[in-house]
C-alpha cells in the first residue's frame, strides 16, 4: 500500500518555528553532532536557516571532521552509462522530456559493448547505469540484457565490478528481477519531496504520480534491494524542505526496514536543452548549496555522498572537504556519448581542429545530453588531482561482493570498524589501478600515497595483509584483493 509519509504543513512548520532557535541551541546541536549523536528535525532545520557566518564557520567546521572522522582520505570513482533517452514523462527540468523534439536513441549490446570498453580504459570499476522511463522502447528485459552484458565483459585489467542502477521507478517484480541480476545499489532522485512544486514540474506520465514515485524504495526494499540511494534535485522547490524531505525519507525507510539510505545524491538544477533555467525560482546560489551539503553529512554521517558533474571543478573540491564521498570521473551524459567524444578525439588527432572538442561535442545536433557537464576534466586529471589533494582515489566494489549491503554495511559504519575494510579496500584498488592504467611518475606518486596511508589501517593482521597483497599486485602475481 502506498502511503504519503510526507507532510508539507509539519516541514514547513519546522522551517518557520526554526528561524527562532537562538545561539544556544544551535551550539548544542553542532555539540550533538560532534557526537554523532542523532539530530531531532527541529535541530536539523534550525542549521539550515541559519546565516550566522560564526555558526555555519562551525557547521563546514564539524561536517568536515565528520567526513574524516568515518571517510579518511577515501573518495569513491564512478561514471553514468546513459543507455537510452527514450521517455514517456513529461518533466519541466529534463532534456529528455518526451515532448522535446531529437533523435533519440538507445545502445544495441554491441554499442553498449563499445562504451564499457572505454569506460574500462579510464579505469572506472563502478557504474551508474541510466535510462529514460519507457516501456515501449526501454523495457525492463531490456535494462537485464544490459546488466547482464556489462557483467560478462572480461578486460585484460579485470572487469566492471558494480553496476548500480537508477531508472524509473517500478513494481516490485521488477525490483526482484534487478536483485536478481546483481545489481550493486538502486538510486532514484524524488526530485522534490514538496508535492505542490512536484506537481507542478512533471506535467504527464507515471512520473506525475507523487506517492507512486515516493513508495519506489518500499517495494524495492520488499524485493530484496537493500542498498538504495536517495537524492533531490536542488533549485526545483526550497532546498530545505528538501533536505528535511531527505531525512523524514531516510528515517521512514530506517523505522520499517532496518536501513536507510546507503547514499544521498545533491545534483543542483543546471542549463539542459529544451529548458530555460531563468523558469526555476529556486535557483540554490554556492554558498547555500555548501551550507546544504555540510548539513547533510552532520545529519546522516554514515550514509555516503555523493557529486556529479554538474558542478564545477572548483565548487567539487570544496564540497568534498564537506562531506562528499563519491563523485564521478570523465563523465558523459549523452547515450552513447564515450564512443562518439573518442571518436571526436582520434578526428581531432587527424585534423587539428580550429574549436575546442567539448564546444563540438555539445553543438553536434545528434547529441542531447541530459544536463550540460561542468567538470569535463578526463578521468585520470580528476584522479591525479585528487591526490595531489590528499585524497585517495578508490575503485572498491567489496562490501558489494563481500555481501556487506544493507543493515551490514550500517552496522560496519557505526562500529568505527569501516577503516579497517574500506581504507585497506581503496589501497589495494588504488594499487591496481596504478599498475593498470599509470605511467612511471603516477605510480611514484600512487606509491608515497600508501605507503603513508597504510600505517593508518589500526588492525595488524589486515595492515600485514595488505601489504602482501598490494606487493602480489605490483609484481604481477595477483588481482581484486579486498577485505
Amino acid at each position: 500500500m502506498n502511503e504519503n509519509f510526507i507532510h508539507r504543513e509539519y516541514i514547513e512548520g519546522l522551517l518557520e518555528d526554526a528561524k527562532k532557535a537562538d545561539d544556544a541551541f544551535i551550539s548544542r546541536s553542532l555539540d550533538k553532532a560532534e557526537r554523532f549523536d542523532s539530530l531531532t528535525h527541529r535541530e536539523i532545520a534550525a542549521l539550515l536557516v541559519n546565516d550566522n557566518p560564526e555558526h555555519l564557520k562551525r557547521i563546514f567546521s564539524v561536517a568536515g571532521e565528520i567526513k574524516r572522522r568515518i571517510y579518511g582520505s577515501r573518495i569513491v570513482m564512478f561514471a553514468p552509462l546513459y543507455v537510452s533517452d527514450y521517455c514517456v514523462n513529461r518533466c519541466a527540468y529534463c532534456s529528455f522530456n518526451c515532448g522535446h523534439d531529437f533523435n533519440r536513441r538507445k545502445l544495441t549490446m554491441d554499442e553498449l559493448r563499445e562504451e564499457v570498453k572505454i569506460l574500462e580504459r579510464m579505469g572506472h570499476k563502478r557504474l551508474a547505469l541510466e535510462a529514460g522511463e519507457h516501456q515501449g522502447e526501454c523495457p525492463m528485459d531490456y535494462i537485464l540484457d544490459c546488466i547482464k552484458t556489462i557483467y560478462a565483459m572480461k578486460f585484460e585489467n579485470g572487469e566492471i565490478r558494480r553496476v548500480n542502477v537508477n531508472i524509473a521507478a517500478t513494481t516490485t517484480e521488477d525490483y526482484r528481477k534487478l536483485k536478481k541480476a546483481g545489481i550493486g545499489t538502486y538510486i532514484l532522485f524524488q526530485e522534490t519531496y514538496r508535492e505542490p512544486s512536484y506537481d507542478h514540474v512533471h506535467l504527464a506520465g507515471p512520473k506525475k504520480d507523487f506517492v507512486w514515485h515516493l513508495n519506489a524504495f518500499d517495494r524495492a526494499q520488499e524485493a530484496g534491494i537493500d542498498d538504495v540511494g536517495g537524492g533531490v534535485l536542488f533549485g526545483l522547490a526550497d532546498p530545505y524542505f528538501d533536505v528535511l524531505g531527505l531525512m523524514i525519507h531516510n528515517e521512514h525507510l530506517e523505522k520499517k526496514y532496518g536501513v536507510g539510505f546507503h547514499t544521498i545524491s545533491v545534483p543542483r538544477l543546471c542549463p539542459a536543452t529544451g529548458m530555460d533555467i531563468a523558469d526555476f525560482p529556486n535557483l540554490v546560489e554556492d554558498e547555500t548549496f555548501a551550507k546544504i551539503v555540510a548539513v547533510i553529512r552532520i545529519a546522516v554521517p554514515f550514509t555516503g555522498m555523493i557529486l556529479s558533474t554538474r558542478e564545477n571543478h572548483e565548487m567539487r573540491k570544496k564540497l568534498l572537504r564537506l562531506g562528499i564521498s563519491q563523485i564521478s570521473a570523465g563523465s558523459s551524459t549523452v547515450v552513447g556519448g564515450y564512443a562518439q567524444t573518442a571518436a571526436l578525439q582520434i578526428q581531432s588527432t587527424l585534423s587539428p581542429p580550429t574549436e575546442d572538442i567539448h564546444i563540438k561535442h555539445e553543438r553536434n545536433e545528434t547529441l542531447n545530453p541530459q544536463f550540460l557537464v561542468n567538470d569535463d576534466r578526463s578521468a585520470l586529471s580528476i584522479i591525479c588531482e585528487l591526490m595531489d589533494d590528499g585524497y585517495i582515489p578508490s575503485f572498491c566494489t567489496a562490501c558489494y561482493r563481500g555481501g556487506r549491503t544493507g543493515d551490514r554495511f550500517m552496522s560496519l559504519a557505526k562500529s568505527g570498524q569501516i577503516g579497517n575494510v574500506c581504507h585497506p579496500n581503496a589501497l589495494m584498488t588504488l594499487a591496481e589501478y596504478s599498475m593498470d592504467y599509470g605511467d612511471d611518475s603516477f605510480r611514484k606518486k600512487s606509491a608515497a600515497i600508501i605507503e603513508k596511508e597504510i600505517l593508518r589501517i589500526t588492525n595488524d593482521d589486515i595492515r600485514q595483509k595488505t601489504i602482501e597483497n598490494i606487493e602480489s599486485i605490483r609484481c604481477g602475481a595477483g588481482r581484486d584483493f579486498f577485505v
